[in-house]
Formats: C-alpha cells, sequence, structure tokens
C-alpha cells in the first residue's frame, strides 16, 4: 500500500521515481480502508531534504499512510522557499486548535544542541506540542535533538556537550532483541551519528520508565523506549541518505570550521572516494516496525485516541 502525498509535494515524484508506491489524496479518498494519519513536525532547515528521507521510509510499509506535515507557529523557515512552506506545512497551532488526531507523530532534530532547550525561540510551543502528543498522538518518535528535547521535557534526563563532534557512522549493539521494534535486526548495527551534545546511559539508568534498546561503546545510548507512553527516542540518524553526512563535512570544510572526516564512513577513510549506505535496510526495519506497531495498537477511531 502507499503512502498518501500531494502531487506538487517534491518528494512525490522523487519516491514515486525510486519505486516507492505514492498515492494522490484524490485516489486515496476512494480507497474504502482508513489509512494510519502519521504527522511530521519538521524542525530542520532542509525542509525538501527531510521531508524525502522520512517520507521514504514510511512509504515503505504495506500499509496506506496519510503524512501530514507542520511546522513551528511563529518560526519562520530561511532554508526553505516560502510559497513551499506555505502550500504543504499546517502551523502547530491551527493543528492545535483543529483538534485533530494522528496514530504517530515525528519530531525531527534541529541545529540548535549548542543552546540549553529553554533558549530556544520556539521552546514553549515546542512544550505544548510534547503536551499534546500525550492525548492527540497514539505513538510518538523523538530523532537527535527531538528526541533529547522530549526525554528533557517527559524526564528531564539532561543532554551534555562534547568537545569534539560525534561524526561518522559508528557500530551499535541491538540490547533488546525480542522488541518489537528491533524485529529482524542483526545483533550489530551500523548508524550515522551527527551531533555535538550526548545522553548519557547512567542518566537513562536513573530513570526506570526508560529502556535503551540500541547503544554504541564510541557514542552512547542511540535508541531508547518510553513503553508506557508509546514513545521512541532515537539519538542518531538512520533516516540520513547515502550522502548526508558528505554533505555536511563539504559544506563545514568550504566554511573553514574545524571539522574531522566522518569516522568509517568513506572507504579507506578518503573523502575523494563514494560513500556506501550501509544502514538502509536497518533504517527500513526501524520505522517499518514502528509503523507495524502502531497499525496493531491504534484506535480504529481516530477520536479515541489518548482516552486509553
Amino acid at each position: 500500500m502507499p503512502i498518501t502525498l500531494p502531487e506538487n509535494l517534491p518528494a512525490f515524484d522523487i519516491l514515486r521515481n525510486e519505486g516507492v508506491m505514492v498515492m494522490s489524496p484524490d485516489r486515496a479518498a476512494r480507497q474504502d480502508i482508513r489509512p494510519l494519519r502519521i504527522a511530521l513536525l519538521n524542525l530542520m532547515p532542509k525542509k525538501i531534504q527531510t521531508e524525502n528521507q522520512f517520507a521514504r521510509l514510511i512509504g515503505a510499509t504495506p500499509l496506506q499512510i496519510n503524512l501530514s506535515l507542520i511546522r513551528m507557529s511563529d518560526h519562520e523557515s530561511k532554508n526553505t522557499a516560502a510559497d513551499h512552506m506555505e502550500s504543504f506545512y499546517r502551523p502547530f497551532s491551527e493543528v492545535e486548535a483543529s483538534g485533530d488526531r494522528f496514530d504517530g507523530l515525528i519530531v525531527t532534530g534541529a541545529p540548535v544542541e549548542h543552546l540549553p532547550f529553554e533558549e530556544v525561540t520556539y521552546w514553549d510551543e515546542l512544550r505544548r506540542v510534547f503536551d499534546w502528543t500525550r492525548t492527540h498522538v497514539h505513538s510518538a518518535f523523538g530523532v537527535c535533538w527531538g528526541g533529547m528535547a522530549m526525554a528533557w521535557h517527559f524526564h528531564g534526563l539532561p543532554k551534555h556537550l562534547l568537545d569534539d563532534k560525534a561524526f561518522g557512522c559508528f557500530r551499535h549493539r541491538n540490547l533488546a532483541p525480542a522488541s518489537p521494534y528491533l524485529r529482524g535486526f542483526s545483533d550489530d548495527v551500523l548508524i550515522p551519528v551527527s551531533r555535538w551534545t550526548e545522553v548519557r546511559q547512567q542518566d537513562i539508568d536513573a530513570r526506570p520508565e526508560l529502556r535503551t534498546l540500541l547503544a554504541s561503546d564510541q557514542v552512547g545510548p542511540c535508541l531508547v523506549e518510553d513503553a508506557a507512553n508509546r514513545t521512541l527516542l532515537i539519538f542518531n540518524h538512520l533516516e540520513y541518505d547515502s550522502g548526508t553526512l558528505k554533505d555536511e563535512y563539504d559544506r563545514d570544510v568550504a566554511a573553514g570550521k574545524p571539522i574531522g572526516v566522518p569516522a568509517n564512513y568513506y572507504p579507506d577513510d578518503d573523502p575523494a572516494l563514494c560513500p556506501s549506505n550501509r544502514w538502509r535496510s536497518h533504517a527500513h526495519l526501524l520505522y517499518g516496525n514502528w509503523i507495524n506497531e502502531i497499525y496493531q495498537n491504534t484506535p480504529f477511531d481516530l477520536n479515541d485516541i489518548g482516552r486509553d
């Protein structure tokens, strides 16, 4: 089954050309099923790139997905055309006022790691988003800074600044092979990492409501579950394209910023060589498993979400 996207959204043609099943809203309306409603709160500067990455993953399941794009109400994007934002994104204030409910919500990362959470300009509204998920979203998925922000808001889990950027592809251990979210996972998983902050396992261990599912000896906890609230937090980037780390590296080199070659990414660690994608299958497994868990457990009537 396909993912439903507006036909003029750039991701529509990009994903269709990759072989992902996509469907227009008009065609989807004629299907006699209830599609899952998944929302993406996109906090990344390059909105279109991020849309493509997440739509590619959640559109690869055998279920019909309606993807809704959400933005912070008063935060203007400097890297994405205003007409794109106006055409495809709803401000959260509008979503909140509508009473809409969703089967799932993904909260992306954001380039504000160096700031204390409370100093982020849209922090107060983001806290409203997080609280809103408890009553209007069946399952939430926080990614990188979005996951750290969610963990801080609900659990007081601190983030810590790193002396050097965690940057590259790192091996992670599967700590919970029986978890439905890790169904089909190998014991050892390679995952892209790009961050200046970390959460620490001892801080997670002090919060019994949280459980680490994936972790690295080099870069720490990666995937954390808050089972009681049907929430996943991932601090690294399985959604990344093959060239995303290269783009970040090239950008920083061109800007004269101090940046090391991303570890374990280029063949022989040589930036002149083309990187290969060694995490794609696990990315599809994780997001496919998340969608499946939602499908198995979400109420059929969206109005019942948040009322259990």
